[in-house]
Order: structure tokens, then sequence, then C-alpha cells
């Protein structure tokens, strides 16, 4: 049995804020498990021929939220997979339907530690003004309901590598999955 047997192929769908580690645990992830490993921002760029920051610069917000739905709705129809997605995937409700798919992860970090890790990031569209902290706030809190839905929350310390965050989602993984299989087990 290799580690990924008790997910049976099901894919594994991280969301979360912008600056939560989804592309670099995702990618741990995947090699734990002997998954395959997409960011559908990378992809995005790589159809594209512009960095996000670009995408958004020249068709705007919209534009980019259609492409992102085209991207997660060809991933969904494979298995195996870990997928990173941008962090504003959930605001769109289609996304949902092909979320689902899988199981929704949010890698929630608090706002404190996305801000350290974001100090100085040119590369994200939304936060591209003087006060981009309070931005960073607002997205956190109009989102935080949507990535609620998810089937597993993880809450993710400072400091804390993807090695030690994809070890306790795995453990969390195969938790849900136990007891997903012990609620199915009749009454004896």
């Amino acid at each position: 049995m290799t580690n990924s047997d008790f997910l049976k192929g099901t894919n594994l769908y991280l969301i979360g804020m912008m600056g939560a580690g989804k592309s670099t645990t995702g990618m741990r992830l995947a090699r734990d498990l002997g998954y395959r490993f997409f960011d559908t921002d990378a992809l995005i760029e790589k159809a594209m021929g512009q960095s996000v920051a670009e995408i958004f610069e020249a068709q705007g917000e919209a534009d980019f939220r259609q492409m992102e739905t085209q991207v997660l709705s060809q991933l969904a129809a494979y298995t195996r997979l870990v997928v990173a997605t941008g962090g504003g995937i959930v605001t769109q409700q289609m996304n949902w339907s092909y979320l689902q798919h899988g199981v929704v992860i949010w890698l929630d970090v608090p706002l404190n530690l996305l801000e350290q890790r974001l100090q100085g990031d040119i590369g994200r569209p939304l936060l591209q003004r003087p006060d981009w902290p309070q931005t960073l706030q607002t997205l956190q809190s109009q989102r935080e309901p949507l990535y609620a839905q998810a089937d597993l929350r993880l809450t993710v310390a400072a400091g804390e590598d993807e090695a030690a965050i994809a070890t306790r989602l795995l453990t969390l993984l195969q938790q849900r999955v136990e007891e997903d299989q012990q609620e199915r087990l009749p009454n004896e």
C-alpha cells in the first residue's frame, strides 16, 4: 500500500490566501503521495505567456477569473492530482463544482504571517498599492467564509516548513478518511 492508496486517486485542491504556501506545500504533498502537481496560476501564465500581474493589467481580473475556471475544469477531469489554486478561485461559484470533485483543503495562515511573507512581493496584482496590508486584510475577511467551505482546514504556524505542513495534512486526511469509513459501517 502506497501513501496515497487511502485516497483512491482523489484529487486534492489547496485553497487559501496568496502567500499561504499552497504551491510549495502542494509540491511536497504531491511528491509524498506519488501524485502529479499543478498550480493553476502557473498553468495560466504558461498558456498566456504572461505573468498573472501582466494578465490582470492587460485583461483585468474578470478575464483572469474566467481563465482560472477553464484551467480548473480541465484539471478536474483527471485523478491523482494535487492542485494549488489562486487565492481568489473560491470567489467564483462555478469553481466549487470543480473543486468538489476532490478534497478541498484550506491552508489557513494568520494575517500577520501573510503580511511578513508578502512584504515587497511585486507579483501579486491585488496588492500593488500603498495600503496593501489593508487590502490584504479586506481580501482575507471577504474570502474566509468561502475558504471555510473546505473539507479540511489546516492552520499554518510561523516557521513551519512545507515538509511539516504536508505531514500534518497527510495525517489529517487519513483521519478524515477513517472517520468517513467508520460512519459508513452498519451498526452491529
